[in-house]
């Protein structure tokens, strides 16, 4: 595959008054000096890259689930997707919150962790049946439910909606890693 960045940062005096203004206003929100990984190519869309990155302020910071859970959300989503970028920073992001070396290591190669604790059991099949099957099970569902609640189920198909939605951005921008993060995800067998 080839591995041009087909979606470039564009530099400051290039951009349109609406890219300069929605990268004030993503520097702002998320208090950084950069524009990064899957906001690079959503500039070529101003307002969705607005209204997206609000969207992911919310799941990040304050959806119904722990960092734990949310983060482990987050890469089951990287793992079906294949998505190198999202899988290195949200990897190290889950370790800090709690989740197990172990768990994440299985997740990434593709297996259902063997040690887990109920919730993130239930969050983990609930995330696989939703992106392999575009549904889930009554059974799968009032396991979730009794868990998180109905808030907690929602956020947690937004999570998944969400990095789905910035691992398809950068998967067809072909966004690079950074310096110095090392691809940590094989790619499916065919």
């Amino acid at each position: 595959m080839d591995t041009q960045d087909r979606m470039p940062p564009i530099p400051e005096a290039e951009m349109t008054e609406a890219q300069a203004a929605a990268v004030a206003d993503f520097k702002q929100t998320r208090n950084t000096p950069h524009v990064r990984g899957p906001f690079v190519p959503l500039l070529r869309s101003p307002e969705l890259l607005r209204r997206t990155q609000r969207v992911g302020e919310y799941l990040r910071f304050h959806s119904a689930l722990p960092p734990r859970l949310s983060e482990m959300a987050i890469l089951v989503a990287a793992r079906h997707w294949c998505q190198q970028y999202e899988w290195t920073i949200h990897s190290a992001l889950a370790l800090e919150a709690g989740l197990a070396a172990g768990v994440i290591d299985a997740i990434a190669e593709g297996r259902r962790p063997v040690e887990m604790a109920d919730d993130e059991a239930a969050l983990h099949d609930f995330c696989l049946e939703l992106l392999r099957h575009q549904c889930v099970s009554d059974t799968t569902y009032a396991r979730a439910l009794a868990l998180f609640e109905e808030r907690g189920v929602i956020d947690t198909v937004g999570i998944l909606g969400y990095y789905s939605l910035l691992a398809m951005v950068m998967n067809t921008a072909r966004t690079p890693l950074r310096e110095g993060m090392v691809p940590a995800l094989r790619p499916f067998p065919s």
